[in-house]
């Protein structure tokens, strides 16, 4: 990669690594619903303001239901689900079953015949399943009706997560990021407003959360999304979503350190075993096999 990749890798690393603690500050400051809503049509709002101050054109001919669907699972599913679960399992927690994503992305992929099943693959899936059952059925914590629907959630939101990219994959490849990001923000936001009614902001929140709403918001969501979509057409995608394993691995040192929160032995050989099954999964740094061949006989790879 050239030194401008290296950059952008270490810097979504540690910016989506860090998220989970800002992440339960606004929970704890705006509750679980206004933290989605507001963090959602704050960074929309941001990403817009960014196009139109650039002056770039925006297309959204693909079809204003696409970009909902992606809203709705992306953004309003994913980060309901990561919301609601963090402060009940704790940020390290939440990372792990974060990294699950690619998995479940790999299964609908599958199913919607947009990727083809590898034996590797299928070893990488079953690998992360068994991490996922360890890591839940023995917790650091007292197995609690809390827990145990904060464990749910995350899942939930891992899957949303890798739904929604699946259907952009197949709905929306001619979408660029800025239209993508944007409106998936906007409806997002949009979609949980309403939740506000019954799940309120608890009090008035200090200044010193509208900071931390506006650094979740605008550098931890939108620009690092911008940076995201830079750095997939430049390294290509299965190389930059390999950034998630970093991402975890931040996440659950700043758990760890910062905010006091444990691991049993047993639960790191389950986060272990999710890591492995996901890099088995993506395969991020495949290697060439080079071996001496006829002209005419095509390579193995």
């Amino acid at each position: 990669m050239k030194p401008k990749d290296i950059a952008a890798y270490i810097f979504l690393a540690i910016t989506w690594g860090m998220s989970f603690l800002v992440l339960l500050k606004v929970v704890h400051a705006f509750g679980w619903v206004g933290a989605v809503t507001l963090r959602s049509l704050f960074a929309g709002i941001t990403l817009f303001l960014l196009a139109a101050a650039t002056r770039r054109r925006l297309d959204f001919s693909a079809g204003w239901q696409h970009f909902a669907v992606i809203g709705a699972t992306t953004v309003a599913a994913q980060l309901v689900g990561l919301s609601y679960a963090t402060p009940r399992i704790g940020s390290a927690m939440a990372a792990i079953l974060v990294a699950a994503i690619p998995m479940f992305s790999m299964i609908l992929g599958q199913l919607w015949g947009l990727e083809r099943m590898t034996v590797r693959g299928l070893a990488g899936l079953l690998l992360g399943a068994a991490g996922i059952a360890v890591l839940v059925g023995f917790p650091a914590v007292p197995v609690t009706s809390s827990f145990a629907f904060g464990c749910a959630a995350s899942l939930f939101s891992s899957f949303a997560a890798a739904f929604g990219s699946n259907y952009a994959n197949r709905h929306l490849r001619s979408a660029g990021s800025f239209e993508l990001t944007g409106s998936a923000f906007l409806f997002g936001g949009l979609m949980t407003l309403p939740l506000l009614l019954a799940v309120p902001v608890p009090a008035m929140p200090r200044a010193i959360d509208f900071l931390y709403l506006g650094l979740l918001a605008c550098v931890m969501s939108a620009l690092t999304y911008v940076v995201y979509f830079r750095l997939v057409s430049s390294i290509g995608a299965t190389k930059t979503i390999s950034v998630e394993f970093a991402v975890t691995t931040i996440a659950v040192l700043a758990g760890t350190i910062v905010l006091g929160e444990s691991l049993t032995i047993i639960q790191v050989v389950g986060a272990a075993a999710i890591i492995g099954g996901c890099i088995l999964v993506l395969d991020p740094f495949p290697h060439r096999m080079k071996v001496a061949v006829l002209p005419s006989t095509p390579p193995l790879v």
